[in-house]
């Protein structure tokens, strides 16, 4: 089967197998060679085998805005993406830095406010963040530390450098299609396993249930763990249930949930059972309705007073979302400068802030080549894409930025990288993103998961890897020293 996809007329994507026409890179070159033996009515048999497994399984999501309302397989491709040993340390030294600045920049945040009083961000800027919560303030969580699990999201520019696209510190999902994907590989190509250095990914659970156990208070001998979700018509539900299972604690919704004598209960079968840890896979406002949103049916009304006075922990922290803001990602590298008096190991896409009249005026006149994105959007919405943008989605944008410029920033259309993709029978190159996950217990004890989710933009030309969006998903290959 032919799989070279590099394009010496494109020169300007860089293709993460190939180094040039016929020559694989050579982290890739035993997974090349070993493709290439399999012919194309084989590469689609096995790509029809994994996604029929992956409906078995059960690994699906939802769209919101589908009026449907059914639940979808998400889209897999067969064909890995590589990551090289060295390349992989660079990126782990990166996400530990970048992490560990954005815990200092929480806890100083909702406390001494040191970086806004001394002029490295402006205040304006925190103060009309949506993610600021006012009741978090003055909190100090358990261990101090408020994001425990983050998924930073990373690209790559047309000569193959990484550059970070942005921070995901509330309740960042994915982790389980990782995990989901390479089983369904390693049974569908168990040889290439046995030929090729790989890092596993399956002990992830294992480490995630140890960053939640730190949470407890040392004097339980038997802390009781739960993860929160939403319940079965949140997009993420599979992952819940999934990591509930895989971690063997229980998946609570917050109508299980209830408290008394000034302690957080679970209600059994057998009555009231404590609760000390919980994974919360819900967004902070529809924690506590006497503490946030007064008509959540979510949460779990007191729970913020438990928390406050020390009695449960919540991972990830209530108020995290101030550092998800796209605005306030724009001063990641200050916060590493301001923190950690280290120049930063990965770079930000450049980004012109709309807030600033300068800034505003150049992305006013340069809409038709930038990509626009709102502050607080997620899964593909509320952005623009300048190249692909009619005059008239344009204009109307232009009128969004001049009415709310706080709300939107812009960054230059990268030429993202490309791994080969099975579309249709045939191969062909498609843009690709990445998200590790990095596990936070502490200055000195942080695990970054080897790979990470790789999103692929199905569609030709497309930029746009969300899974919302007609997105798929590649198993990440990191390969071992």
């Amino acid at each position: 089967m032919q799989l070279n996809t590099y394009d010496p007329e494109s020169p300007q994507f860089y293709d993460e197998l190939y180094v040039a026409q016929g020559q694989p890179r050579e982290a890739a070159a035993p997974l090349i060679q070993w493709l290439q033996g399999l012919s194309l009515d084989e590469m689609n048999q096995h790509h029809k085998t994994a996604q029929i497994a992956l409906l078995k399984l059960g690994v699906t999501f939802n769209v919101y805005q589908d009026n449907q309302g059914v639940e979808r397989v998400f889209p897999f491709d067969i064909i890995p993406r590589i990551i090289a040993a060295d390349q992989w340390q660079r990126l782990e030294q990166g996400l530990k830095q970048r992490i560990t600045a954005l815990n200092l920049f929480l806890e100083d945040i909702y406390n001494d406010q040191k970086i806004l009083k001394n002029g490295k961000i402006p205040l304006n800027i925190i103060e009309s963040a949506s993610g600021l919560l006012k009741p978090c303030e003055g909190i100090k969580p358990p261990t101090g530390i408020w994001c425990h699990v983050t998924g930073t999201d990373l690209v790559r520019d047309r000569n193959g450098e990484w550059f970070v696209l942005e921070d995901n510190l509330r309740v960042p999902s994915g982790i389980s299609y990782v995990l989901e994907n390479r089983r369904v590989m390693k049974s569908t190509f168990p040889n290439i396993f046995q030929t090729m250095d790989i890092r596993p990914v399956d002990d992830y659970p294992s480490h995630l249930l140890e960053t939640l156990l730190n949470l407890a208070p040392p004097h339980l001998q038997n802390p009781n763990v739960v993860v929160l979700t939403p319940g079965i018509y949140n997009s993420a539900y599979y992952e819940h249930s999934f990591l509930a299972q895989q971690m063997g604690v229980e998946l609570v919704e917050g109508r299980d949930l209830v408290v008394v004598d000034g302690y957080l209960q679970m209600r059994t079968t057998k009555g009231l059972r404590r609760v000390d840890v919980i994974y919360r896979r819900l967004d902070d406002i529809f924690l506590d309705p006497t503490a946030f949103r007064s008509d959540s049916l979510l949460g779990v009304p007191g729970l913020m007073d438990v928390y406050r006075q020390g009695r449960v922990a919540l991972a990830n922290a209530p108020g995290t979302g101030v550092a998800d803001d796209k605005v306030v990602y724009a001063f990641v590298p200050e916060m590493i400068r301001y923190y950690l008096g280290e120049d930063p190991l990965l770079s930000n896409v450049p980004t012109y802030l709309c807030w600033r009249e300068q800034d505003r005026e150049y992305v006013l006149q340069h809409l038709h080549e930038l990509v626009v994105k709102s502050a607080n959007e997620a899964g593909g919405y509320g952005m623009l894409v300048g190249t692909a943008a009619s005059e008239e989605e344009r204009a109307a944008f232009a009128e969004k930025i001049k009415a709310n410029p706080r709300n939107y920033i812009a960054q230059p259309t990268l030429c993202l990288s490309r791994v080969p993709t099975l579309i249709n029978s045939h191969v062909e190159g498609r843009h690709v993103d990445l998200r590790p996950y990095i596990l936070y217990r502490g200055h000195d004890d942080i695990y970054v998961h080897p790979g990470g989710l790789t999103r692929v933009a199905l569609r030709k030309g497309s930029l746009v890897v969300n899974s919302s969006q007609g997105g798929g998903s590649k198993d990440t290959w990191v390969l071992a020293d």
